[in-house]
């Protein structure tokens, strides 16, 4: 049905957890005030309204193409991996597996669904990544709002900003304990953040070379904190393809949303050039 709304948890760790996302299959008709309006009322951090170009009769055919918008509660936002994952396994529960090619306003994400051992798993790839220096001064009111000191952070894993569909500040703190007693000042950050145009905050603290524990504030979508987010999943394996840190296996694993009570798991694979592929499963709720 036209405009239906569906309610999924995407990157759950297990049968539990993940974050929730709406998703719209068929969003033909419908305005951008219209949709803001509905992701407002659904209340997730995020909700995706899909426009199939093709009709419903042709919709189980592999390389089904649509577009995508993306809508938090109070605003369009450019990119979102966790409500891709959910699409894509609403979609795959409806129409089959395989391949679903999503224009988003950031450029082509390509989704592949499979099932194993019966669940249906969803691997994006993202646009082509990048990263920036992020300059001191928005370093130094980034550590203030989230009440931190210079002292925490892992010289190792240097903060940038990395890109792949949305801007996320990388942060990295060497303490786990550091990440789990995050308490940041929301307007402060909300504020730095809009200044700046970034989407959410990827804060990390990595266990081994292929384990990371994250957590991402996400003010400007009206929301505290996002239990799992695979854009900045998809930015963070840029992020370490850059700096020369990527692991020998070539996969991440992001453990998410613990510290919430919503214990999420991503996977992220980091091929030496394109895009970058985020794995995971969605939960209908």
């Amino acid at each position: 049905m036209s405009g239906q709304v569906l309610r999924y948890a995407a990157f759950p760790a297990g049968d539990a957890g993940g974050n929730p996302a709406g998703v719209v299959l068929d969003a033909r008709g419908m305005t951008g005030k219209e949709m803001l309006a509905v992701a407002a009322e659904v209340g997730f951090s995020e909700t995706a309204f899909l426009f199939p170009t093709r009709s419903s009769a042709e919709l189980i055919e592999a390389g089904t193409h649509a577009r995508v918008r993306y809508y938090s509660p109070l605003a369009e936002v450019g990119f979102c991996g966790h409500a891709t994952i959910a699409t894509a396994v609403a979609h795959a529960e409806r129409h089959g597996a395989g391949r679903l090619d999503l224009d988003t306003r950031g450029g082509l994400v390509p989704v592949h669904t499979r099932d194993e051992g019966g669940r249906l798993m969803a691997t994006l790839t993202s646009v082509e990544p990048a990263v920036e220096p992020i300059s001191s001064d928005a370093l130094a009111g980034t550590l203030e709002a989230l009440g931190w000191t210079p002292e925490v952070l892992d010289d190792a894993l240097p903060p940038y900003v990395g890109f792949a569909g949305n801007h996320h500040p990388v942060l990295a703190v060497s303490s786990r304990q550091v990440l789990a007693s995050l308490d940041y000042d929301y307007a402060a950050l909300a504020a730095l953040m809009a200044e700046h145009e970034w989407t959410t905050m990827q804060l990390v603290h990595r266990e081994r070379p292929d384990l990371f524990h994250a957590r991402n504030p996400f003010p400007p979508g009206g929301v505290v904190e996002d239990p799992a987010t695979g854009a900045a999943a998809a930015a963070l394996g840029g992020y370490l393809r850059a700096l020369g840190l990527v692991p020998h296996a070539r996969r991440v694993t992001i453990r998410q949303g613990e510290d919430m009570g919503r214990p999420s798991l991503l996977l992220v694979d980091i091929p030496t050039q394109g895009g970058i592929e985020v794995t995971g499963s969605a939960i209908r709720l």
